[in-house]
């Protein structure tokens, strides 16, 4: 089955960044990842790969900045004053989430710390960077009209007792 819009597609995949070949994030041996084509539900360079592909195929698909997590941006960083993280027990690297302007959840990482102030940034941890994926298409089927409007992969069904969605239970 070709994969195309509203096609739910499920993969195992593995991600590194391609300029120090380190892992970053991988699903192997775990819950596949299943999103709908078409509804941004992954990023926009690795769906265009993946839509070539068809099911039980295998890849390797280089994505770069511009098509992944966007480009690094310098006045994404802010020193802020200590006080605002008062019970935070703060490390360098750590990620810490808050609420955007718009009610949206935000990630910031905290990039140093003084007995002042607490440097944090707000780029994507995978900013900048390009990255390579190693992926399998484990499935590809119709998305149901409760996916396509919902944009939510296996809605429950009132049978389903185990809350999984779609029969899927391990």
């Amino acid at each position: 089955m070709a994969i195309e819009n509203n096609s739910v597609v499920s993969i195992e995949y593995s991600v590194k960044d391609a300029s120090n070949n380190v892992e970053v994030d991988s699903n192997v041996n775990g819950e596949p990842l299943e999103f709908i084509v078409g509804q941004q539900q992954i990023i926009p360079g690795l769906e265009n790969e993946l839509v070539k592909l068809n099911k039980n195929d295998e890849a390797n698909i280089q994505v770069n900045p511009e098509d992944g997590y966007g480009e690094y941006n310098e006045e994404a960083v802010q020193t802020l004053p200590k006080e605002q993280f008062a019970g935070v027990e703060l490390s360098e690297g750590m990620s810490l989430y808050g609420t955007g302007e718009d009610g949206q959840t935000i990630q910031v990482t905290v990039k140093s710390f003084t007995d002042e102030d607490v440097t944090i940034d707000y780029n994507h941890p995978l900013a900048g960077k390009t990255l390579m994926f190693t992926v399998k298409i484990l499935d590809v089927r119709d998305a149901t009209q409760e996916e396509i409007q919902t944009g939510v992969v296996g809605g429950l069904q009132e049978e389903d007792s185990c809350g999984c969605g779609g029969g899927h239970c391990h």
